[in-house]
């Protein structure tokens, strides 16, 4: 370049486009200097260690085009995927393996002593639930002496939310994904209160699992067979519409499950007063389709499972200890680590010092783009989980398309002109990157 290049340089009009910090396009900003800045970070966020486990995601004879076609092959499926809610049934009639004194808890693998408080809570108040133990204290004993055995709840094509508890009488949702043919299930959500999902165990707990089990199972039982199911998809689509990402907001999408199921239970209950507490008990529970939404995405994410090359992940969860991931190219295998706490809101008197690391199998949601990877759709979240005002809930998305590598069109959301979630959550960008899935989730105490 020469002294006159270099003088016209000086002297024209600059347009600055920033890579990396932000803070220097703040500065340039400030001064009146056009400016672009680029969010980017060193592959792996310079981490060399990060960096080299990236370079060796690929296995031997695979290339990029191969495991970048694998993972269309998997998003595909999960695209097709036609779940639809078909039943409430008893967890042993579809898990036979429950009969022999089986407890399904959230998470990856874990034995007794290494589970969290309200994992072990949970699990007595599971085992005096089933009537194997009389009190809390023999239940307790019967538990860490190995008078149960302990799996994760994705080894049977179930999720769980919290802790997670399946066992033999607990009714279940069955949602089948009519495309592949495969079934998923997931306990009815408790409501509010004591509850056993983050650990309660005490009379009243066990007082309304009864009754889920005995009214509120049988009578959605009836009336789901009557109807002939639900399909969930264009549910979605509704409800990511009226403010629903359906981890942590799910009013809309229980307000519309509501509208659909009560003519059938109006035609199917035994009597009004059972209707009558049934559609309340929905009505007064905000988050009543979490746990459908909960088997819906297991049903979408199962047939996803070992596809050659895939690094899409089809599994993530929680069990308060430990936080598991699975890859679809290596099937059923785990890769765990300690998990985290959870960042979020607490009630007046407590803060993280009373909370529990997280936990559950929820976050099966974000693996199919909602929950954290929907925020954009549900700004009202956003407050509870600590995160900062409405607008941030459009950069959590965004930020969650980085590491996806599609987007789903059936389910739009309207604050980004109608984009679709990002869809297909794949390994290579997340280490790459440095950007972990966000999950929203509750705490445990």
């Amino acid at each position: 370049m020469n002294d006159t290049s270099v003088d016209n340089l000086l002297k024209s009009k600059l347009s600055v486009v920033n890579v990396g910090l932000e803070g220097f396009a703040q500065e340039l900003s400030s001064l009146g200097v056009p400016v672009a800045h680029v969010d980017w970070s060193p592959p792996a966020g310079g981490d060399p260690e990060l960096a080299n486990i990236v370079s060796q995601l690929i296995l031997p004879g695979e290339t990029t085009k191969q495991i970048d076609a694998a993972n269309q092959v998997a998003v595909r499926r999960m695209l097709d995927g036609d779940p639809v809610l078909i039943d409430v049934v008893p967890a042993e009639s579809v898990i036979p393996e429950l009969k022999d004194r089986l407890v399904l808890h959230a998470g990856p693998p874990i034995e007794w002593p290494r589970m969290c408080g309200p994992m072990q809570g949970a699990v007595s108040g599971a085992v005096m639930f089933e009537g194997w133990a009389n009190d809390l204290d023999a239940a307790t004993v019967m538990a860490a002496s190995g008078g149960v055995r302990f799996e994760p709840n994705h080894h049977f094509s179930a999720v769980g939310p919290m802790t997670g508890m399946i066992t033999c009488s607990m009714p279940v949702f069955v949602v089948e994904n009519r495309k592949f043919g495969n079934r998923a299930y997931c306990t009815i959500n408790e409501g509010l209160g004591k509850v056993m999902r983050f650990g309660g165990n005490d009379a009243e707990v066990l007082e309304r699992l009864a009754w889920l089990r005995d009214v509120l199972g049988p009578l959605l039982s009836q009336a789901l067979r009557a109807s002939g199911g639900i399909p969930l998809k264009s549910m979605i689509a509704r409800g990511l519409g009226m403010g629903d990402e359906m981890h942590q907001r799910n009013i809309a999408c229980t307000s519309l499950f509501l509208r659909e199921i009560a003519p059938w239970l109006a035609r199917t209950a035994p009597d009004s007063a059972n209707l009558a507490q049934v559609l309340a008990f929905i009505a007064g529970n905000d988050q009543f389709f979490l746990n459908i939404a909960m088997a819906m995405g297991k049903a979408i994410m199962d047939p996803v499972r070992g596809i050659p090359s895939s690094t899409i992940v089809t599994a993530m969860c929680r069990n308060g200890t430990d936080f598991g991931i699975r890859v679809s190219a290596t099937g059923d295998q785990w890769f765990v680590a300690p998990v985290e706490m959870p960042e979020g809101l607490y009630f007046p008197g407590y803060s993280e010092a009373d909370a529990n690391p997280d936990m559950g199998d929820s976050a099966i949601l974000e693996t199919i783009g909602l929950g954290g990877f929907a925020m954009a759709a549900a700004p009202a979240v956003v407050g509870f989980i600590g995160a900062g005002n409405a607008s941030t809930a459009v950069v959590y998305t965004k930020k969650m398309g980085e590491i996806a590598v599609a987007e789903n069109p059936e389910w739009a959301i309207p604050a980004l002109d109608f984009a679709g979630v990002p869809t297909g959550i794949d390994v290579r960008l997340v280490v790459g990157s440095g950007i972990t899935p966000a999950i929203n989730t509750g705490i445990a105490h």
